[in-house]
C-alpha cells in the first residue's frame, strides 16, 4: 500500500502542478498543531521567493484545485484551508480515511511495502564466553533484537551475530586454573566456570602492599595458556572447545529467556585465520605503517570536525586487538554472505573504535563501496541515582536476577488486582510474559543513544508509557472481541487471533461521528509511516512512542462508546472492525519490539 503521507502527498503535490508551482513544494507533514488540522503543508512559504507572489496567494490557488479533489472516486479532503501568512491546513474526509483502512485489513502484513530485499548483518550480543550476562549486555541484545525484526518485516534477508568474546585473556586464565586444580580433563557445568573465571582473575590481579603481583608466576601461566591456545596447542583447544559448548548451551538459554534469538554463534576465535592476511595487505598497500613499535592505520579525514587518531591494527608485542578481530570478521563475513549492509550494536562509548574500523575496512577495500555501514552506539541503564546500575551491595547484577525480579514486581501487582480470580500457575504466567514487555519496553521506549533510568516500579506499571499498559490495552480489545464473538455464537476454545485472521475481513470499518474515534483512526492510517520511520532512523523508541499514541487513542475512544451496547448492528461491526485493525497494528508493533500479550492479565 502506499503509505497515507505519499497519498496526501501525491495530491498536494498535483495541485501545486495544476496550479502552475513547481509539484516538489507539495511536501506534507502531520500537523504539529493537531487542535488544527491534521496535515500541513508549508510549501507556499518555500515558493513565495520563487515565484514573487505572496505565499498566502500561492496557497489559496493550491487550495482551490485540492478542494475537490478525489481518489479512486472518493473525495479526498473533509476541509482544506489556507492560512496565514501561507500554511495549508488539511483534513481528510472520512470516506477516504475509511476505504485506507478497510484495505489495510485486507492484508496480512497490513499493507506495509516490504520488498526492500537487502542482505542484511546485524551484529549485536557481544557477550563474552564464561561469563555470565549482566545488566550491561540488556541493551545490545534487546534493541539488536528489534533492530532485526524491524529489517525482516522490511523484506530483507537478515543474519543476526551475537559475536562473542571467546578469545581473549579470560580463555588462558580459565585454563591455567583448572590446570592448577588438576581438572583440564573433566567435564566442566556453567557453575563451575562461573566460579573459575573471577577466582583466576583476581588471583591473576592481586597485588601485594608495594604494589607487586602477588601471583607473577600465575599471571604469567595465564598469559602464556593464551598465547598457546592461540597458537593452537591440541590440549589447549579442547579445553577450549568444552569451555564453549558449556558456555554457549548457557547464553542461548539467557538470551532465549529475552526472547533474544541469533542466526550465528560465531566469536573473535572465527576471525583469527584471517588475520595474517589482512596485515600482510595493509602494510602491501601502504596503508599500514610502524609506530612506537606498533602497527597502525591512518584514518583522519579532512571533513573531521577533530582528529580521529590513527587505528592500531598490532600492538607492539605482536598481538591482536579489538580492530584487528573486527576486520578479520568482516572479510570472513565478505567471504561467507556477502551482505549489501552491516548494523553494528554497541555501547557508545565504543563509537571511536567503529569509526576507526570502518574506515580501514573501506580504505583497504576489505568491504564494497556501495555497502554500507551502520553504528548504533547505545546510552548506560543507570539506577535511580544516575549512575550505572548495580545491586544494592554494589555489584553488578546477573540478567536473569533482573528478569526475575521484574517478573515478581509484576506478580505481585497481578495479585494486588486480581486477588485469587486467576490460579497461582497463570498469574506466574503473565507475569513472566507482562515483566518481559515491562523490561523491553523500558529500555526501548528510550531513545538507543541516551541514557535512561531503570525505575522497576515505573516500568511495571499498568498506567502511563509502559510496557504492561500497553498490553493491558491489548487485552482490553481482545476481551471485548471475545465477548462478541460469543454473541456471534463462536466456541469459547476459539482464540481471539485466529477469528481476527479468519474473519476480520468479514467486517467493514465505518466512519465514526466520536471525536475520540476519528483520533483512532488518523493514527491507524499512519502506521506504514510510523514504522518505515524506525526503521528508516533505526529508531525503535518511534514505535514505542507510536502504540504509545494508539493505546492511549483507544482508550478514550473505549470510555466514549459502548461498542457492545450499540443498537445498530451495522454500527456494531464496524466498530468490531474497527477494534480488530487496531488489536492487528498493536501485535504487529510489539512483536517488531520483540514482546507478546497474554490471553488476560
Amino acid at each position: 500500500m502506499t503509505t497515507i503521507l505519499n497519498v496526501i502527498g501525491d495530491a498536494v503535490r498535483t495541485g501545486f502542478a495544476l496550479a502552475g508551482y513547481d509539484s516538489e513544494l507539495g511536501k506534507v507533514t502531520i500537523s504539529n498543531r493537531p487542535d488544527l488540522c491534521e496535515y500541513q503543508c508549508n510549501g507556499a512559504m518555500a515558493g513565495a521567493k520563487q515565484y514573487h507572489k505572496k505565499p498566502i496567494d500561492i496557497a489559496n490557488e493550491v487550495v482551490e484545485k485540492l478542494k475537490d479533489m478525489k481518489r479512486d472516486d472518493v473525495v479526498m479532503f473533509s476541509e482544506v484551508t489556507a492560512v496565514m501568512p501561507g500554511f495549508i491546513n488539511i483534513n481528510l474526509s472520512a470516506e477516504l480515511v475509511k476505504k485506507y483502512l478497510n484495505e489495510m485489513t485486507f492484508h496480512e502484513d497490513l499493507g506495509l511495502d516490504a520488498h526492500e530485499g537487502k542482505k542484511i548483518i546485524v551484529d549485536y550480543g557481544g557477550a563474552n564466553v564464561a561469563k555470565p550476562l549482566h545488566v550491561g549486555h540488556l541493551r545490545s541484545a534487546v534493541i539488536g533484537e528489534t533492530i532485526k525484526r524491524m529489517a525482516l518485516q522490511q523484506g530483507n534477508e537478515v543474519i543476526g551475530d551475537v559475536h562473542l568474546g571467546d578469545w581473549g585473556l579470560q580463555m588462558g586464565l580459565i585454563i591455567a586454573e583448572l590446570e592448577d586444580r588438576g581438572q583440564l580433563d573433566e567435564d566442566l557445568n556453567i557453575s563451575q566456570l562461573e566460579e573459575v573465571y573471577p577466582f583466576a582473575s583476581k588471583k591473576a590481579k592481586d597485588k601485594n602492599e608495594d604494589g607487586t603481583l602477588v601471583n607473577p608466576d600465575f599471571a604469567e601461566r595465564a598469559h602464556t595458556a593464551t598465547v598457546k591456545l592461540q597458537e593452537g596447542d591440541p590440549k589447549y583447544r579442547e579445553v577450549w572447545k568444552k569451555i564453549m559448548q558449556v558456555s554457549v548451551a548457557d547464553l542461548k538459554k539467557n538470551y532465549g529467556n529475552l526472547d533474544v534469538h541469533f542466526d550465528l554463534w560465531k566469536g573473535e576465535s572465527d576471525a583469527q585465520p584471517y588475520i595474517p592476511g589482512l596485515i600482510q595487505d595493509l602494510q602491501d598497500k601502504g596503508l599500514a605503517y610502524e609506530s612506537q613499535g606498533a602497527l597502525v592505520v591512518d584514518v583522519c579525514e579532512e571533513s573531521d570536525p577533530k582528529e580521529i587518531p590513527p587505528c592500531m591494527v598490532r600492538k607492539s608485542d605482536g598481538g591482536a586487538l579489538y580492530a584487528t578481530s573486527d576486520l578479520g570478521t568482516i572479510i570472513e563475513r565478505e567471504k561467507l554472505y556477502k551482505p549489501d549492509e552491516y548494523i553494528y550494536i554497541a555501547d557508545s562509548r565504543q563509537s571511536l573504535h567503529y569509526t576507526q574500523f570502518f574506515r580501514v575496512a573501506r580504505k583497504a577495500g576489505f568491504v564494497r563501496p556501495e555497502e554500507e555501514l551502520k553504528f548504533i552506539g547505545f546510552g548506560t541503564m543507570n539506577g535511580k541515582d544516575g549512575k550505572p546500575f548495580k545491586t544494592r551491595e554494589g555489584g553488578v547484577l546477573r540478567l536473569e536476577n533482573l528478569i526475575r525480579e521484574t517478573n515478581d514486581k509484576v506478580y505481585e501487582r497481578i495479585r494486588e488486582s486480581r486477588g485469587d480470580e486467576i490460579t497461582e500457575e497463570e498469574a506466574k504466567n503473565i507475569a513472566s510474559i507482562v515483566g518481559l514487555a515491562a523490561l523491553k519496553y523500558g529500555d526501548l521506549s528510550n531513545q538507543a543513544t541516551k541514557d535512561y533510568v531503570f525505575d522497576l516500579d515505573k516500568f511495571t506499571s499498568f498506567e502511563g508509557n509502559t510496557g504492561p499498559y500497553i498490553l493491558y490495552t491489548i487485552v482490553r480489545i481482545s476481551s471485548i472481541i471475545r465477548k462478541f464473538m460469543l454473541e456471534q455464537g463462536i466456541a469459547q476454545d476459539v482464540k481471539v487471533e485466529d477469528y481476527i485472521r479468519d474473519h476480520a475481513v468479514d467486517f467493514s470499518i465505518l466512519p465514526v461521528e466520536d471525536k475520540s474515534g476519528r483520533g483512532l483512526q488518523t493514527l491507524l492510517t499512519r502506521y506504514h509511516d510510523e514504522i518505515n520511520g524506525a526503521w528508516k532512523d533505526l529508531a525503535p523508541h518511534r514505535i514505542c512512542s507510536y502504540i504509545y499514541e494508539v493505546s492511549n487513542a483507544f482508550n478514550s475512544f473505549y470510555h466514549d462508546v459502548k461498542f457492545l451496547g450499540e443498537p445498530d448492528e451495522a454500527k456494531k461491526q464496524g466498530y468490531m472492525a474497527l477494534l480488530m485493525l487496531t488489536w492487528k497494528v498493536l501485535n504487529t508493533c510489539i512483536n517488531t519490539l520483540g514482546f507478546s500479550a497474554p490471553e488476560r492479565m
